[in-house]
């Protein structure tokens, strides 16, 4: 396994050296935070007054490449193009002069000229209508000639020159563009990395990075649609495509399915990156273009294309995470985000179960080949959603918890319109985030909280708070089932998936040691399990929290485990419902098998959690353990 945090360290440890021009369509963001006062009108016109109660302005399109740039500590940036003699030309200069840019070669001399603003009106914490200036912009000949001359100027004592084309009448027109292949073929050494919304098909010999819509409507694909994702056999073919007619690297990005790269020949993809929502997009765009054309500068060899892409993969992450700002990623933040960060895997085969490759004659889907020598020693579990279905609802005791929290001392008499709200919310957050831990939803549910702003700062809890509220709740509604259990009302398989039992005992038969693992406190796994009837079959080893609410269980209990146990390679399969188990196995090698379970009926195939446990990494997905020979065949026991 790559370590990502030596890698961003390595790749970005010069950039104190580069010297990158930035030439585009430098803009300015907007943020105007609107609180409406109710009945309160226009004497002059009688229509409602929209009031600004605060505002924030950053720099936008290629304004943001350069704070990006600032951001990594690049050397030299120098800013390249257009604005206007107005007032948000004036802050949108005074806001790059603050970052140590040089911007003497940004064009103010056309009187007509308007400083592109993207203003962006929030009211209720949601973004309204945005109000957008400089979309009738002409470049004049004086303009045209004054820009290429800085271009020509640059190319000759910078590394990088990178262009960021965003809006329709660009600065970046026709006779700019053959000024920039010119300088191309005259400046081999140069990088030359263009991002352009919908001229990249203009440019020659230069290095291009593109979306994949985009790059689908460059190769003629005539029925491409933004909304929908390319396949990543078309991206491929694209790149490579692209990559032979520029001679230069070829970077294609795919959102939350992460980039390719073709470079002299080789394609190479760079896997998504999981990030829990609530997230916000705007500005990644620019983050990867940054982060592409920082590393270039300072890194050689054959390798550096796909290192660039790397790190850019990750810098993405940090901006995903900042709402409501067009936002920046340091390389202290790059760094602290590759520590942590968890790649997703087969997007294509995760959202389509066409794809699905069974076993033959049975429902066991196998995802990847397992390795040839495979001989399994040691067996790990999940319990919730894996053996036990004890805890199965717990989405109904999440969801009023939240709404609860969001809306404070207002829950009881909040109005229609605003509970409905809360709760619409909630329960989309809630389907968005199933499958992740817990303390990240509850990083969630604080960022709801500020955002509907019905509770004041200062009685807002943390995620650790609020992740406490939330399992009082559900281990009531847990120990309610297992006293049940001890009534003998119900039986242990009433709260097991179909055959859980049956598949314990057969691995222990096998000479298979079995660990326990669970986020949930260690007592009360025990507990569950002896209620379950199938504690002993652990022989001692089941594992849970310490009741510190301060770190996140799960994954340290399997850490735990996997280290005091020496448990890796072929000789460990872990069973379980969800990512983290998953994850954390996959990264030391060993065998998952990923359950994705019906837990309402107990058996059959839940497609949710099979997108989730295939992006996890999990080699084969069940829906339970009803085929149990057919299984213990596939993993080489009797």
């Amino acid at each position: 396994m790559i370590d990502q945090q030596k890698l961003v360290t390595h790749a970005l440890e010069s950039v104190s050296k580069a010297r990158v021009a930035v030439f585009g369509d430098f803009c300015l963001d907007a943020y105007w935070f609107v609180e409406d006062r109710d009945g309160e009108m226009s004497v002059e016109t009688g229509l409602p007054i929209r009031h600004v109660a605060a505002q924030r302005y950053t720099p936008g399109g290629a304004g943001n490449v350069v704070a990006n740039l600032a951001a990594l500590g690049v050397g030299h940036i120098t800013a390249i193009g257009a604005i206007g003699r107005d007032p948000f030309g004036d802050k949108l200069v005074a806001l790059l002069d603050e970052l140590a840019v040089d911007t003497s070669s940004i064009w103010r001399g056309q009187p007509d000229w308007q400083t592109c603003v993207y203003s962006k009106p929030y009211s209720g914490g949601m973004e309204q209508s945005r109000f957008d200036f400089g979309a009738f912009n002409a470049a004049s000949p004086e303009t045209i000639a004054s820009v290429t001359a800085a271009l020509e100027a640059a190319a000759a004592t910078h590394d990088v020159l990178l262009v960021n084309q965003q809006i329709p009448n660009s600065i970046c027109g026709d006779a700019i563009v053959t000024a920039i292949n010119r300088i191309a073929r005259a400046f081999p050494a140069l990088h030359v990395v263009v991002d352009s919304r919908d001229r990249a098909g203009r440019f020659e010999g230069v290095t291009l990075k593109i979306n994949a819509f985009e790059a689908a409507v460059l190769s003629g694909q005539t029925n491409a649609s933004a909304s929908e994702p390319v396949g990543i056999a078309d991206v491929r073919r694209i790149a490579s495509e692209l990559n032979a007619a520029t001679s230069r690297p070829v970077f294609v990005t795919r959102g939350e399915r992460g980039l390719v790269v073709a470079s002299q020949g080789v394609v190479s993809e760079v896997p998504g990156i999981e990030t829990a929502p609530p997230i916000d997009p705007v500005g990644a765009g620019d983050t990867i273009l940054s982060a592409l054309s920082a590393v270039l500068a300072t890194n050689t060899g054959d390798d550096a294309p796909l290192t660039a892409a790397r790190v850019a993969n990750i810098a993405a992450t940090v901006i995903l995470k900042k709402l409501h700002i067009t936002g920046t990623a340091s390389v202290d933040e790059i760094t602290r985000a590759a520590s942590t960060v968890e790649y997703t895997y087969l997007p294509e085969l995760a959202v389509d179960s066409r794809a699905a490759i069974y076993i033959d004659g049975s429902e066991i889907e196998l995802v990847r080949p397992l390795p040839e020598t495979l001989a399994i020693k040691h067996a790990i579990f999940d319990h919730d959603g894996t053996l036990s279905t004890l805890r199965e609802g717990w989405e109904k005791i999440m969801e009023p918890m939240m709404v609860k929290a969001i809306l404070g001392r207002w829950y009881n008499t909040a109005d229609e319109a605003l509970f409905a709200k809360a709760t619409r919310e909630c329960r989309e957050f809630i389907d968005r985030t199933t499958g992740i831990q817990t303390l990240v939803q509850m990083q969630g549910l604080v960022e709801l909280v500020r955002q509907f702003g019905c509770v004041p700062e200062d009685e807002i809890l943390d995620n650790h708070g609020y992740k406490r509220i939330y399992n009082d709740e559900l281990l009531e509604m847990v120990k309610s089932r297992t006293r049940k259990l001890e009534r003998g009302e119900l039986s242990p398989t009433d709260f097991q998936l179909k055959n859980a039992t049956a598949l314990l005992h057969r691995l222990h038969a096998n000479g298979v040691k079995l660990y326990l693992a669970s986020g949930t406190d260690e007592a009360d796994v025990i507990e569950e399990a002896t209620a379950m009837g199938y504690a002993d079959l652990f022989e001692g080893r089941i594992f849970g929290a310490v009741g510190d609410v301060n770190v996140e269980a799960k994954k340290l209990v399997l850490e735990r485990i996997m280290r005091e146990n020496s448990l890796s390679g072929p000789e460990l399969v872990t069973f379980g419902d969800g990512p983290v188990e998953i994850r954390e196995t996959r990264k030391r090698g060993g065998v998952t098998v990923g359950l994705a379970s019906d837990e309402v009926r107990r058996f059959g195939l839940n497609l949710s959690k099979r997108k989730r446990l295939i992006r996890a990494g999990a080699d084969l997905i069940v829906p339970d353990y009803s085929q149990l020979d057919k299984l213990f065949a596939v993993l080489n026991l009797k």
